[in-house]
């Protein structure tokens, strides 16, 4: 490529051809067969509460192995596919301790929350809340999970997206609305059976497209030796970090403690991910699903975690970031694919097809379980009538329709805002932090009432709102600044204009890393901690402040409260202390025929509430 400049290396290493656009579309086709299918030739049920069940939560009748790989093609969305590689490629190789979070949340779900929620068969999560608390809980719940999931989207939209870019050149608000037709359409006509299904097709094409890439790339650069050796050279690869530095962008503590309770939020209380769960027959059947979710999660974290030191790797002389060959710096994975596996025809398709698929499957499971919360939490909840057959099945895909275009709509203020991964992290735990609280408090704190409640909930969102914010600001001004590992351009053989500002950072990856504080002032402020330690602030906060308020407005009695809404644990101290304070004399319990007559009558209503007309 010697005499060319960098306009001209872009050009020659887009060879999105017409073998790669067939794979592209096959996928979309089969998306939106699979939909068809389970849409007009498997009918619904006729019934309207069967319907209905068999819409969203598929009628508690799926099979363990579709909605494990469902959960795995949910969770990981283009944001892990593109933004964990990049984060590798920039910092090094801390941020991959993350897997001790995600077990860490695996063992705490499946004895905490998991047991509540599928013993009460709910339909939506924010139901709980009304039952744990009031219909304001239940309300204030639905609401930080429906603008949650509307910053989410965009962004699961934009990341595939710019890899369509970087191999074809087409520009983004071309390809998102397309793509995203086809995803509004499964979900809409084919409701959580579809979703499901082609989130298996989905996994087995993501999974594959990166296995492919890891292999050609790992061969191009002479084998893994290679690749370790570049990486330990740079400082990529790193020891844990058991420093206990808040400010620190990545340490053992922050990608343990503060990761699992964001991965608590988005797997354990999240509508998202538990309408899967509760789609499974049995507690048993849930918890080996979640077990082959983490076992699928910590697999694809490792693939994207090597698939970053490969792409140092590749231009470990000639980072793309300075010379302008990504234009982005999520692009960096998709820029190593047109240059490894561009003369093979098909393949670039594949790859594309697979980070796509992670977006539709995030994308349709967001559409999904917005339609369940809306029709459940909105309108059931404040209908003085029951809906018929017809006003529910409109409801459910008017809102797929509606929610899905006003997520493409908001991927034009995404595309300004940066790094996808730490800002889909720092975003959602706006309303992550809040949430989580809330539901930790309800299964697992039983003197919090619920005007307590809902003054810890407001405050540990306006305070997430604002640590949040007060970041966003500091890193478009510099005041926030994040020292990444060394990079190179002494290896280029084509001409550039280097105008990004990380090229004053090229130096030679033979020399040692330079060790500059992460944030130009020493001040510490409090937005200055690390992204992943928002959402565990946001709830202890919101805890904190709920017993606080509690405490002051008069606490609830655990002997008085329905016991099948706390975790098992709690169960057990409610009924040992129960049966203590009976023995000294203090009080007569509950009658245990009683209890369970109670809890009936409660989840009587509860079914009652969401009953419609046949």
């Amino acid at each position: 490529m010697g005499g060319l400049n960098v306009d001209d290396v872009k050009i020659s290493l887009q060879r999105f051809g017409w073998p790669d656009y067939v794979v592209f579309v096959m996928m979309l086709i089969s998306c939106a067969m699979i939909g068809i299918y389970f849409g007009f030739v498997k009918k619904n049920p006729k019934k309207c509460k069967e319907a209905e069940a068999d819409y969203l939560v598929g009628g508690r009748k799926m099979k363990v192995f579709p909605v494990a790989m469902s959960l795995i093609a949910s969770f990981i969305s283009g944001i892990t596919l593109l933004g964990t590689p990049t984060e590798i490629y920039l910092y090094g190789t801390q941020y991959m301790f993350i897997v001790f979070g995600v077990i860490m949340m695996g063992v705490i779900m499946m004895y905490v929350y998991l047991p509540v929620f599928h013993d009460l068969k709910l339909t939506s999560t924010y139901q709980y809340l009304e039952t744990r608390f009031d219909k304001r809980m239940r309300l204030f719940g639905s609401i930080l999970f429906t603008l949650g999931t509307l910053v989410w989207l965009p962004i699961v939209i934009y990341v595939p997206a710019l890899a369509f870019n970087q191999v074809t050149g087409v520009n983004v608000h071309l390809i998102t609305p397309i793509v995203c037709l086809v995803c509004i359409f499964y979900t809409c006509v084919g409701g959580l059976k579809a979703v499901v299904w082609t989130d298996v097709v989905q996994t087995l094409i993501m999974f594959g497209a990166m296995i492919l890439i890891i292999v050609k790339g790992t061969l191009d650069v002479g084998g893994i030796g290679n690749v370790w050796s570049r990486a330990w050279d740079s400082g990529r690869i790193e020891a844990p970090d058991l420093a206990f530095d808040l400010k620190s962008r990545h340490t053992v503590w922050s990608v343990t403690l503060g990761a699992s309770a964001q991965w608590l939020k988005s797997n354990a209380v999240s509508q998202n991910m538990i309408q899967r769960y509760l789609s499974l027959p049995t507690i048993r059947s849930a918890r080996r699903a979640l077990w082959f979710f983490i076992v699928g999660v910590l697999l694809m974290v490792a693939t994207c975690s090597y698939c970053g030191l490969l792409i140092y790797a590749t231009y470990f002389d000639c980072d793309p970031l300075v010379t302008k060959l990504a234009s982005a710096k999520d692009q960096l994975l998709p820029l190593l694919v047109t240059q490894s596996l561009g003369d093979y025809p098909g393949l670039p398709g594949l790859f594309v097809a697979g980070v796509f698929s992670a977006a539709l499957s995030s994308l349709s499971t967001g559409l999904n379980s917005m339609s369940a919360v809306v029709l459940e939490d909105f309108f059931k909840s404040f209908c003085k009538h029951p809906l018929s057959q017809r006003q529910t099945a409109f409801i459910m895909r008017a809102v797929v329709v509606v929610f899905g275009a006003i997520c493409v709509c908001l991927v034009f203020v995404v595309e300004k805002l940066g790094t996808v991964l730490q800002l889909s992290i720092s975003l959602s735990a706006v309303s992550n932090g809040p949430l989580l609280g809330i539901f930790t408090m309800g299964v697992m704190v039983p003197w919090v009432e619920g005007k307590g409640a809902m003054i810890g909930g407001a405050t540990g969102l306006a305070i997430a709102a604002w640590i949040c914010a007060k970041a966003q600001a500091a890193i478009a001004i510099g005041e926030l600044a994040f020292q990444p590992k060394p990079i190179s351009t002494t290896g280029c053989s084509y001409t550039f204009m280097p105008t990004n500002p990380m090229s004053m950072l090229a130096i030679n990856v033979t020399e040692p890393p330079i060790l500059e504080p992460e944030f130009d002032s020493s001040e510490f402020k409090f937005y200055h901690i690390s992204y992943l330690w928002y959402t565990l602030f946001g709830c202890l906060i919101t805890i904190a402040v709920s017993l606080i308020a509690s405490y002051f407005i008069g606490p609830n009695k655990p002997s008085e409260m329905n016991q099948d809404l706390f975790a098992p644990f709690v169960r057990s101290i409610i009924r040992r202390t129960n049966d203590h304070v009976s023995n000294e004399g203090h009080f007569k319990p509950i009658e245990r025929e009683k209890d369970m007559f109670s809890n009936t009558i409660g989840l009587k209503v509860l079914n009652d509430r969401i009953e419609c007309e046949a």
